[in-house]
């Protein structure tokens, strides 16, 4: 009994260690097959490679769009208002965006409709051909300003670029009216009123839609 039950056990043993050789080399087998035969393992690995390279280069381009972006603040520095401004005056911003002002007069270019006090402005980015002009005026009532405005706006004969109302906390103040220059579709002209206030802003046409839309007053 006991001899008989050896021979068994010895069986049983060398049937275990072909069974663990025999797995051992179909795992070899599946290695060679899948990186070296076909190659397909590689070929995935070079497709999502590549995959991830376009992604980079995606990401590249949009970072390269997003350097086109418009800045918004100015390079160069502000013009300091002259001595005994007026209140009106000191009311005109620094800059506006990337649009720093560059010179502020007094003007008369509106005499005729006996303004309390007028200014011819300049702002500038610094760069030539990117300076906007700007023409503010005051009027001791509100309708002699809207009529101020009303002939500005009716003299713009270009392609209209905006229009609507100028609203403070929720109440119309005024309007305003954007549109190209009919004699040079590269520049604009934008005229707004704020209450007894008046606005007129020329320029390159980019310039000025940009620096309109933003202008605070």
């Amino acid at each position: 009994m006991t001899s008989m039950s050896d021979t068994q056990n010895s069986s049983s043993h060398g049937k275990l260690i072909a069974a663990v050789v025999a797995a051992a080399l179909v795992v070899v087998l599946a290695l060679i097959s899948a990186f070296v035969w076909p190659g397909w393992a590689l070929n995935k690995n070079g497709q999502a490679g590549q995959a991830g390279q376009t992604s980079q280069q995606a990401s590249t381009s949009n970072g390269t769009d997003g350097d086109k972006t418009e800045p918004t603040k100015p390079s160069i520095d502000a013009v300091a208002l002259p001595d005994g401004a007026s209140e009106l005056l000191k009311a005109m911003p620094d800059s506006v965006l990337n649009y720093a002002r560059t010179k502020a007069d007094a003007s008369t270019t509106w005499s005729s409709t006996s303004p309390v006090e007028e200014y011819a402005l300049t702002y500038s980015t610094g760069k030539k051909g990117q300076d906007v002009t700007l023409e503010v005026g005051q009027w001791n009532d509100g309708d002699k300003a809207k009529s101020q405005y009303d002939t500005l706006a009716e003299a713009m004969t270009g392609k209209e670029l905006g229009s609507g109302n100028v609203k403070v906390s929720g109440k119309t103040t005024g309007a305003y009216s954007a549109k190209a220059d009919p004699d040079d579709d590269t520049k604009a002209v934008a005229v707004w009123r704020n209450d007894t206030v008046v606005f007129y802003a020329t320029g390159a046409k980019n310039d000025v839609q940009r620096f309109y839309q933003q202008f605070p007053l």
